[in-house]
């Protein structure tokens, strides 16, 4: 039974639902600058500074892998006075964690921060308003950890409840955005931030033949979104409604995707057929998510009819996403293009994604769209999305330059 105020109280003492759907009111997104480094690049610099040069036919193979991935340039904090300053970077037998482990306590809250204050601005409000606080990264491993310090650096207030999700690669955007709903739909008045980010430098090793293609995907960047629902308080503007949200895992591909944490860094390990394991997968997580809002009607459904935000995991991925969903050309335009601007920045690229997508979209938006995230596991995150009304009537001029 619904109060008079229109919240639904919940059997706890004290707490009431939220009113209606959560959404997404504002965004921030920051990459280091350190490095950016063109994709044609990047096989003469890596090689170069990894003194690697000699072997010629790794580097031969790099170049064509990075030729393929659609990339134009990415960011990195890692430079070469911090791999003159720790040689063992390069070599993964060597102990390095720790000290990988130093660097990236302090950059990544740094980097979250940046993006955190242009989201704030957007919304808004002030940063104390923030009542719940959801980072994603897999670049920490210390307590207190990252999310405490992005709490201090923005002045949270103490009591604002934390959430870290660890080790969730690029699934961890989808996650935390699924966790925010969740906590924004059952706590009257809760704004949450999430927070993603990630810098590569925990992974970084010379070339030995099994990291070329996560040397010529994955850079650093840090996305922010902060997640409410209502009642919207005066100048909040929802511009993507999180009606319905599924998690996924495509049994018996546990080997397929994944990372190990070693004394020599981030271990990664990515196989040949993870878009094809998600391209015959995907379809179905879709249909069970929007069976959740349209029931027996999902046959009435055209994937063509909806806007797309889809983790760029690499190139491949998004062109068997758009053969078997059949997809006109320009509709992961949003994912495409962040792909070629930055590469894959794991668990935060969603949130580019969705900064993209509203951006470029200043005509209307179909009503209905989703939002595909996917990770180790396989592990694949389903949101389904709705524009609660026309971006042109947002105006994009003003939202300031990420």
């Amino acid at each position: 039974m619904a109060k008079g105020n229109g919240t639904t109280p919940d059997n706890r003492r004290g707490v009431q639902h939220a009113e209606g759907t959560a959404a997404v009111l504002a965004i921030g997104t920051a990459n280091p600058s350190g490095v950016i480094v063109p994709q044609e690049q990047f096989t003469d610099e890596f090689f170069r500074v990894s003194n690697s040069d000699h072997l010629t036919h790794l580097k031969e193979k790099l170049k064509r892998i990075c030729n393929k991935t659609g990339i134009e340039k990415r960011h990195f904090h890692l430079t070469e006075e911090m791999l003159r300053d720790h040689p063992e970077f390069l070599d993964r037998e060597l102990p390095s964690l720790e000290a990988r482990i130093e660097i990236i306590a302090t950059a990544v809250p740094k980097l979250a921060e940046l993006a955190a204050r242009k989201a704030i601005a957007e919304w808004g409000r002030p940063a104390t308003d923030i009542t719940h606080l959801v980072f994603s990264t897999y670049s920490g491993w210390r307590a207190p950890s990252v999310d405490l310090q992005l709490a201090s650096l923005l002045g949270l207030r103490p009591t604002v409840s934390r959430t870290i999700l660890s080790l969730h690669g690029c699934y961890g955007g989808g996650r935390a955005l699924q966790l925010a709903k969740e906590i924004a739909e059952n706590n009257h008045g809760a704004r949450v931030m999430v927070a993603c980010c990630e810098m590569t430098l925990v992974c970084f090793a010379g070339p030995d033949g099994g990291n070329l293609v996560g040397h010529a995907l994955f850079g650093d960047g840090a996305g922010v979104a902060i997640i409410g629902a209502g009642p919207f308080a005066g100048g909040e503007h929802p511009m993507f409604e999180m009606v319905a949200a599924t998690q996924t895992t495509i049994p018996k591909t546990e080997y397929a995707l994944g990372m190990q944490v070693t004394g020599g860094g981030v271990d990664f390990h990515l196989a040949i057929q993870v878009p094809t394991l998600l391209g015959q997968n995907i379809q179905q997580c879709l249909v069970d998510a929007f069976r959740l809002v349209f029931g027996d009607n999902i046959d009435n459904l055209t994937w063509n009819d909806m806007f797309w935000a889809v983790h760029p995991g690499g190139r491949p991925i998004l062109d068997n996403i758009e053969t078997v969903l059949k997809l006109d050309p320009g509709k992961l335009a949003a994912s495409r293009n962040v792909l070629r601007e930055y590469g894959n920045m794991s668990g935060a690229t969603i949130v580019f994604v969705l900064d993209d997508l509203r951006r470029r979209c200043k005509d209307q938006l179909p009503e209905w769209g989703a939002l595909l995230a996917f990770g180790p596991g396989i592990t694949i995150e389903t949101i389904v999305l709705r524009s609660p009304r026309s971006l042109s009537e947002y105006n994009t001029d003003d939202i300031k330059s990420n």
